[in-house]
């Protein structure tokens, strides 16, 4: 492809194991881009089987940048991660045309393709208070308090997030004002145009996918990769798909093939909900699995290249 007459962002979205990775690696491929990870998850060193983090080998294909940038200790949040994804680009865009924005975290992504208002600092007597909560009351307690809270937000973020959750409710009471209110009610500008692909596969093969990839991570060793994490279990970056299950198991609350069968279910529910939300979004381009060429055919048609 020739080069763009303005910077490019070509963003790849939808519900987990629907083949983003793999279509952004080729159309990254094609459009001489390299790619941008939109997974909050994927960003924590040692969490690489439980998020499906891209291979050694695939990274070496295309640059990846924002996997392995934290430690799962590391509070990091959608707005911290604008900030720093707005000046990588920057710095990018010097030198490249196009960059390849992909994950399954729809926050992360509106905040570089949309922006968010300013949220407040949280103080840590308002985190130690929420923490506390989490801790004693379980999350089903901060999940109650949003709803009523924030009844809006809470029809909207994923509510198996402890992060997201805790995150609204801190800035409720650190601000007196709701969250909802508190995020950009319009994009801000970019100095780059989004190109936007929702790859939305059929859901009952979406499923099978899912099966399927559970599997395979087990066979790749995720039980060892929690094991070694268990240490650090009540952090909030393991509170997540894949890493909870396991360890209630090692807490003797379920058996091994529970666990197993557990974080099948949970991914499927959690792909439901990002179903739910990429829905909500405005100006995505959908396209079913099979489509890659499509896809293909649709950017050159978009970025007259």
């Amino acid at each position: 492809m020739s080069q763009a007459a303005q910077p490019a962002v070509i963003a790849i979205v939808g519900p987990t194991a629907s083949g983003k990775s793999a279509l952004a690696l080729r159309v990254a491929q094609a459009v001489d881009a390299e790619i941008v990870s939109t997974d909050s998850m994927q960003a924590y060193r040692g969490m690489n089987i439980g998020t499906a983090k891209p291979t050694k080998a695939e990274q070496a294909q295309v640059p990846h940048h924002f996997i392995d940038t934290l430690d799962p200790s590391d509070d990091y949040t959608a707005g911290q991660f604008e900030r720093d994804a707005l000046k990588f680009l920057e710095d990018y865009f010097t030198s490249h045309d196009v960059a390849i924005l992909v994950g399954g975290s729809g926050l992360y992504l509106k905040a570089v393709s949309d922006g968010f208002d300013d949220l407040p600092a949280t103080p840590p007597k308002v985190r130690a208070k929420f923490e506390t909560m989490r801790n004693e009351q379980g999350l089903s307690a901060l999940v109650d308090l949003l709803k009523k809270q924030d009844p809006s937000y809470a029809a909207n973020v994923d509510l198996e997030n402890p992060q997201r959750v805790q995150r609204a409710l801190e800035a409720i009471e650190t601000s007196g004002k709701r969250f909802s209110d508190m995020r950009a009610a319009q994009a801000k500008a970019r100095p780059f145009h989004v190109h936007r692909i929702l790859l939305h596969p059929e859901r009952q093969a979406l499923y099978e996918r899912i099966n399927a990839r559970v599997a395979a991570m087990i066979e790749a060793g995720l039980e060892q990769e929690v094991r070694g994490l268990y240490p650090l279990k009540s952090l909030n970056a393991l509170q997540t798909v894949g890493y909870q299950e396991f360890f209630d198991h090692f807490d003797g609350k379920c058996t091994r093939q529970q666990a197993i069968d557990k974080i099948k279910q949970h991914t499927r529910n959690y792909a439901k909900r990002q179903f739910t939300w990429f829905k909500k979004q405005d100006g995505y381009k959908k396209f079913t699995l099979e489509k890659e060429d499509d896809v293909l055919r649709h950017l050159r048609d978009q970025m007259n290249v």
